[in-house]
């Protein structure tokens, strides 16, 4: 997994648990909610965290589709054998 780098950036893989105690800074006294680039900062590692994961799934299950086509085509080629060492 690529590690994502930001002066905002939290330590280590968020997680669930991790994202629901994410706080960010309030903005100055006057001013109501956050700083902009917290939240924008914030937002930029939970898209580039969900990329990354979607992709390592998706190599998961190209690599599990690649060994049950191995798998079946090594069980076919058995059969065969085995049918026309009877014969």
């Amino acid at each position: 997994m690529a590690v994502y780098r930001s002066r905002h950036a939290l330590a280590g893989p968020l997680t669930p648990d991790r994202l629901t105690t994410v706080t960010l800074p309030r903005t100055p006294l006057g001013r109501r909610g956050y700083r902009p680039a917290d939240v924008d900062a914030l937002l930029h590692r939970l898209a580039h965290e969900l990329c990354e994961r979607t992709r390592e799934r998706d190599r998961a299950y190209a690599e599990n589709q690649r060994i049950k086509d191995a798998l079946r085509t090594w069980q076919s080629a058995r059969t065969a054998a085995r049918q026309g060492a009877s014969t």
